[in-house]
């Protein structure tokens, strides 16, 4: 989710790397730093805050450098500060390392070099990295990184520079993106394509496993057992905009289709061998989840939907009451607070004013608090008890997308370890622990079928009202599909409890409010086909969001889109994502601002 890029050539490398670093500003970050590399020597200058920090830093520097790698952080393992900046070096300064991704066993692996005389400067998992290659070079630095990664658990794309190879960049790739710019008598690397687009639009696109060394004249390319490998670089055809958005017309679009990568990362790191949920950062709070008699989750707009689904959730898995508060009014009703309640407060930025209030609120009456939260170093992540963090990484469009989904897996997750610690855990919770496992492949299953959504979008795009009905965790689900709609295409859309529409809103319904209807909860399916035929009695359109193998809903609603069969529980997060499609469609349709639509920010930090 950071920027990485990387310059070998003829020309200074100083300059090239900042340019390249501010085509990857869009992405979001906390620090920068660049590491160069002339001889046997390296410098590297770091520096938290935007990029006209380190370029003050960095002015007046005349190096020759031809040999250079550049960082733009987004912080996961330390707050956003000076130290924790990338690149990384090792104790002798030979090594430097800028690193995307999640090392998951670093602490295991910080430990061992210490024990060997390693001294660390960051709280960060990346300073493992260039430590380890110090300790395991023998005199090849492709057998260094060959050996190093095998103990590595986790993603990473890496650009790495070293006294060692004075006129290379070392690369190399698991699960987090990478790019090599081809040109004549000059390479470019970069953690994403816009960096390279001003000086080549030839690209080879790195592949899970890979290690390359870069030259300005070559690239050799080995896979992970560092045997030669041969592959075609592709032409880039988008303009340097589109590239941003990785070719997506818009961020919104690009985020949704982010959607599996980064469930994958909340889900690292937190499953067992043995099928259990493990949240570490939970640990000190252990007495206390194992006594608590309540839970409070207090949150704001698309936090709170999160917060709805998370109730039922782990009120079915724990037995313990679960209340869901909006946090801008949690204050004021007088709640109901101890020393054994835990309040779980969730916030994609980390500063939504009116939870970190909630926060110091129940913090100051003694109560618990575990953030849930996207953005570390935040003021959420400083003064909660605890925190879960969601790795959704930056989020550029204004409308919510892959924070919400990672927020639905983060109490899921919660939920879990909260069973586990208290005791509860039966062969329930083993089964769900299993299915997240899969969980991100069949996201990626529902996206494949994106075409079906835009084309019920462009029938609905004419209309004014909209209504989004469920039943159980439908509803929840249905709250955020109608704000989606809301919010970037202007719309007129409720979400309503289906068994509520005879009390009032069905005066409402008429041939021309299309009506979104959610029916995944299979104990509620009868329930929620009676509520559809009363709509269809008064001319309604209704489209059906329903599961693989429901045989009866297709025959009642007008239109359908299935996900994949799953577990009542776990639908939330696959439902959602059509939702999301049809109101980027619908609004794409409307020619709306999509990320950015009007009135809104993307961080509410006043009340």
């Amino acid at each position: 989710m950071c920027g990485i890029t990387g310059y070998v050539g003829t020309r200074a490398s100083l300059p090239v790397v900042l340019e390249q670093l501010k085509r990857l500003e869009y992405r979001g970050y906390d620090s920068s730093g660049v590491a160069l590399l002339l001889g046997d020597q390296l410098e590297v200058v770091r520096s938290v805050g935007k990029l006209a920090s380190l370029e003050s830093r960095v002015a007046g520097m005349e190096s020759k450098a031809q040999v250079g790698i550049g960082h733009t952080r987004w912080a996961t393992h330390g707050a956003p500060s000076d130290e924790n900046a990338h690149p990384h070096i090792d104790c002798k300064g030979t090594f430097a390392v800028a690193h995307n991704g999640i090392i998951e066993n670093y602490q295991e692996l910080r430990e061992w070099l210490m024990e060997r005389g390693h001294h660390f400067t960051s709280e960060t998992d990346t300073e493992v990295l260039p430590h380890l290659f110090e300790e395991l070079y023998e005199g090849s630095v492709e057998q260094t990184l060959q050996k190093a990664f095998q103990r590595v658990e986790g993603s990473y794309a890496c650009a790495i520079v070293t006294t060692h190879a004075p006129d290379t960049i070392f690369v190399a790739r698991r699960q987090s993106p990478l790019v090599i710019g081809l040109a004549q008598g000059e390479k470019f690397v970069a953690s994403d394509i816009p960096a390279v687009m001003g000086h080549t639009r030839d690209v080879l696109i790195l592949e899970d496993g890979d290690i390359a060394r870069v030259t300005k004249d070559a690239i050799h390319l080995f896979d992970e057992n560092l045997h030669p490998l041969s592959r075609t670089p592709f032409t880039v055809t988008w303009d340097s905009h589109a590239a941003e958005k990785s070719g997506y017309e818009h961020f919104m679009l690009k985020e949704i289709h982010e959607q599996p990568a980064v469930l994958r990362d909340t889900l690292r790191g937190k499953l067992t061998d043995d099928g259990r949920v493990h949240i570490k950062e939970l640990e000190p709070l252990a007495d206390e989840l194992r006594h608590a008699d309540r839970i409070n989750i207090v949150a704001c707009g698309t936090a709170y939907h999160a917060g709805c689904v998370g109730k039922s959730f782990i009120e079915q898995l724990t037995g313990l009451p679960v209340e869901v508060d909006l946090a801008s009014e949690y204050r004021y009703r007088h709640p109901i607070i101890t020393d054994r309640t835990i309040v779980v407060v969730i916030s994609q930025s980390g500063e939504t004013a009116d939870t970190l209030a909630a926060l110091r609120e129940s913090r100051a009456r003694g109560a618990k608090v575990i953030g849930v939260i996207n953005v570390v170093g935040s003021s959420i992540a400083r003064e909660s008890d605890a925190v879960v963090y969601t790795w959704a990484g930056p989020e550029i469009c204004v409308a919510s997308t892959k924070a919400y989904v990672t927020q639905l897996l983060a109490l899921y997750l919660l939920g879990l370890h909260i069973a586990r610690v208290r005791g509860v855990a039966d062969a329930e919770s083993l089964a769900v622990v299993e299915r997240l496992r899969t969980i991100p492949d069949l996201l990626e299953r529902v996206l494949e079928h994106a075409d079906q959504v835009r084309e019920l979008a462009r029938g609905l795009a004419g209309k004014q009202d909209f209504f989004f009905l469920g039943r159980g965790a439908d509803f929840a689900v249905a709250l955020e599909g109608a704000l989606k709609l809301k919010e970037i295409s202007y719309l007129h859309a409720e979400a309503y409890a289906a068994g509520e529409m005879k009390h009032g809103p069905l005066a409402l319904i008429s041939p021309d409010v299309p009506i979104i209807c959610l029916v995944t909860q299979e104990r509620l399916r009868e329930k929620m086909i009676s509520n559809i035929k009363e709509m269809k009695a008064r001319g309604a359109r209704c489209v059906g969001i329903t599961k693989e193998g429901d045989r009866q809903t297709p025959g009642v609603v007008d239109e359908s889109f299935a996900i994949p069969w799953i577990e009542d529980m776990l639908t939330p997060i696959l439902t959602v994502v059509p939702l999301q499609l049809l109101a980027y469609f619908i609004a794409k349709e409307l020619g709306r601002d999509i990320d950015q639509p009007r009135n809104l920010a993307k961080s509410v930090t006043v009340e």
